[in-house]
């Protein structure tokens, strides 16, 4: 027979050992700190549907939970080691209802082994499929302490739709990774909600993917994502920048900060510097400014690929417009890039000044107010500005000429407010 009297001093001691109030216990299991305190003075036992999460929450077994002591024996469990399998499945009960699409290429959900898609196009001659993996580098970990978990999951899932549009691709299907050490639901639950909807917004699917709990090699608390992206074009439409030809006009479209490049430089600032965090910049504050989500440029662009007008494409990321446009210029072509032209953004401008960084490691590290650079016609530049600028901010900063160097930076960045 059950002794609630010594499950409810076990729950207590054990809550205590691990650091936790009632309050916190509770909200991990998303119930009142009253019926915690119930429990702990043996006046109700946890119910049944409690019980896994209960368990995994105090590092428990639930045999142990329910007999009010540690197990003396030496016995091994998956749950022991750190899985709770029944936990991970309620966890999945919970993710499937992200994952529901109005897609019908999507062909099954959560649950089978596989993704199935049906990649029928008759309407694309001579389909391609477009792969790409990525990851939202060290951002990640400030979005966990700082509260931007389905946040980080956009920033994410746009990085990865950016790096295949750039060659003319539609995007399809997502599929995501999440590396645990503990798995908590409410957690992940945020993480695939935030990928679904960016996926939705990117109009493709998360059709799947894989939580994994390594209770051994990560610790509690942290949480590693990666995610990767199949997208479509037709071979004879695929931008790669082989039709960039001398006199195109090079086009800035802006970003609305850091994206995701650069935070091991910035963590370390912030580390030297403690204080800056709330510092305001404009109308947010420091960490409100970091933390914006990475733009996706897909619908601002997605109508002009198949007017053969796109040159080539290139998304601003680690390494900066030298770093990246180079990867679409032909060889004998130069992209001569005006830096007095391009439009920074204030935050830029106070990490600058806060780590007295100087303009060429801001140039190698940041994306400096440039998202994404179109490469085309000098006769096409008004039109396609015109259109991109319904969405984001689009405008000159460079042509292509004849050189050896793929691309070069002329002139002085603008630096306002210094």
């Amino acid at each position: 027979m059950l002794d609630s009297k010594k499950i409810g001093i076990f729950i207590a001691n054990r809550r205590k050992e691990l650091g936790m109030t009632q309050q916190q216990l509770a909200e991990k299991l998303s119930i009142t700190f009253q019926a915690v305190s119930k429990w702990e003075n043996g006046s109700t036992y946890p119910t049944i549907e409690l019980l896994y999460e209960l368990a995994t929450c105090l590092d428990v077994t639930v045999d142990e939970l329910l007999i009010g002591a540690k197990k003396a024996g030496e016995d091994l469990t998956y749950s022991k080691a750190g899985v709770n399998i029944s936990y991970t499945d309620s966890i999945k009960k919970e993710m499937a209802k992200h994952l529901e699409t109005k897609d019908r290429r999507v062909l099954n959900g959560l649950g089978p082994f596989a993704s199935l898609y049906d990649i029928n196009f008759p309407e694309i001659a001579n389909p391609v499929l477009v792969l790409k993996s990525e990851e939202p580098g060290s951002k990640q970990k400030l979005a966990m302490e700082y509260g931007y978990t389905e946040s980080i999951c956009h920033d994410m899932i746009n990085h990865l739709v950016n790096d295949i549009v750039v060659m003319g691709a539609k995007p399809l299907a997502v599929l995501d990774t999440i590396v645990c050490g503990r798995a908590e639901k409410d957690t992940i639950n945020s993480f695939v909600k935030g990928m679904a909807d960016a996926c939705k917004e990117n109009e493709c699917s998360l059709v799947g993917g894989e939580t994994s709990i390594q209770p051994s090699v990560v610790d509690a608390g942290t949480y590693v994502l990666t995610s990767s992206i199949a997208g479509i074009a037709g071979r004879d439409r695929i931008i790669d920048g082989s039709d960039i030809e001398e006199g195109d006009a090079v086009l800035a479209i802006a970003s609305n900060g850091l994206h995701t490049n650069g935070y091991s430089l910035v963590r370390m600032l912030m580390d030297k510097m403690p204080e800056i965090k709330l510092d305001r910049i404009g109308e947010l504050t420091f960490i409100e400014q970091i933390m914006k989500p990475h733009l996706s440029y897909y619908k601002s662009i997605k109508d002009l690929f198949h007017k053969n007008i796109l040159h080539g494409m290139a998304h601003i990321t680690g390494g900066g417009i030298e770093g990246n446009l180079c990867r679409v210029v032909p060889d004998g072509l130069c992209a001569e890039i005006d830096l007095s032209k391009i439009q920074i953004p204030d935050i830029f401008s106070y990490i600058r000044k806060c780590g007295s960084i100087s303009d060429l490691e801001m140039l190698r590290t940041f994306n400096m107010g440039v998202g994404f650079i179109l490469v085309v016609k000098q006769e096409n530049k008004k039109s396609v500005m015109d259109h991109v600028s319904h969405y984001y901010n689009c405008y000159e900063i460079g042509k292509i000429e004849k050189g050896v160097d793929k691309v070069n930076l002329v002139n002085r960045l603008t630096w306002v407010g210094c």
